[in-house]
């Protein structure tokens, strides 16, 4: 296996996302996009017309996956919400944990396949295990796979069974194996971070398995080797890296989003590119998201 070669972080788009997560390639728009979870805001940044877009909702916003044309599913706070983000029309919502009020959906991804995986967690970020996995189908059912965490991060999908997923508050990256039941049968610790390390937040898989992971705190992009072994890091001058995705003509491009969230006086002069979107060039090839995939049945009642 080659040994991957990373550029400079290069600044894309100079904002100062308070908590900027989310980060998705559309390559029909040929788009990255993202969000800031605290300021209720979706951000698209088409690269070949550097054409920058912003689109506002009414309540925090975890992550976007894409159905079709400016179709989405977005996770916000208690609500997954199928719109069209250009036109506002909102298509269907599915509220989740309605017992929970100060729960919120954090990150979410799609499987190898077209289901939605996302998690939640405790919006005030107490040391409670409040935050669940859940998965949603084709067919629009949600099944919780599992619970008990602070603040669930990732996934990351290796096949169709088999995952990442993150606990950033318990600073533990696991690797789980579900079965055709959606029935967790293997979920081992694959990377337990130190302090210094800070928390592992976003992550995101190359085409040789590899497993980029965002430091919250740390300042970092860790590639490590499906044996938990560090392959390769890359230092940002920002300190909450918090998601990162391929994408780009050749999908060797990582687009990283970062967060001021936390942050003292001493880390913004020492940080103070903090809060800003960047891109680095690899020569890694990355796994692109799948667009959620609904059943045509839903889908001629839907859209």
């Amino acid at each position: 296996m080659k040994k991957i070669v990373t550029s400079e972080p290069k600044i894309l788009w100079k904002l100062k996302c308070k908590l900027g997560e989310g980060t998705l390639w559309v390559k029909e728009h040929n788009s990255i996009y993202f969000v800031d979870i605290k300021k209720k805001k979706i951000f698209s940044l088409d690269i070949k017309k550097n054409k920058k877009k912003i689109f506002s909702v009414n309540k925090e916003i975890g992550f976007l996956a894409h159905i079709k044309g400016y179709v989405f599913v977005l996770g916000l706070q208690g609500e997954l919400r199928i719109q069209n983000i250009k036109t506002k029309k909102v298509i269907k919502s599915i509220f989740i944990e309605k017992n929970l009020k100060l729960n919120r959906i954090n990150d979410g991804k799609t499987d190898t396949v077209g289901n939605l995986w996302f998690g939640t967690m405790d919006n005030l970020e107490r040391k409670i295990e409040k935050g669940s996995l859940y998965k949603l189908d084709k067919n629009l059912l949600l099944t919780k796979v599992d619970k008990n965490y602070r603040i669930t991060n990732g996934p990351a999908f290796i096949d169709q069974f088999n995952f990442y997923h993150t606990d950033s508050s318990k600073k533990i990256i696991y690797k789980i194996q579900i079965n055709k039941k959606n029935k967790i049968i293997s979920k081992k610790i694959f990377k337990k971070f130190s302090q210094k390390d800070g928390s592992p937040d976003g992550m995101t898989l190359d085409k040789n398995k590899n497993l980029w992971v965002a430091h919250f705190h740390g300042a970092c992009i860790s590639v490590f080797n499906n044996k938990a072994k560090l392959i390769h890091r890359i230092n940002f001058p920002a300190k909450n890296i918090t998601n990162c995705a391929f994408g780009g003509k050749k999908t060797n491009e990582l687009f990283v989003s970062t967060a001021t969230k936390g942050m003292s006086r001493t880390d913004f002069r020492n940080f103070k590119y903090s809060g800003l979107f960047f891109n680095v060039k690899t020569n890694a090839k990355g796994i692109l998201q799948k667009k959620f995939i609904i059943s045509n049945e839903k889908k001629r009642s839907l859209l």
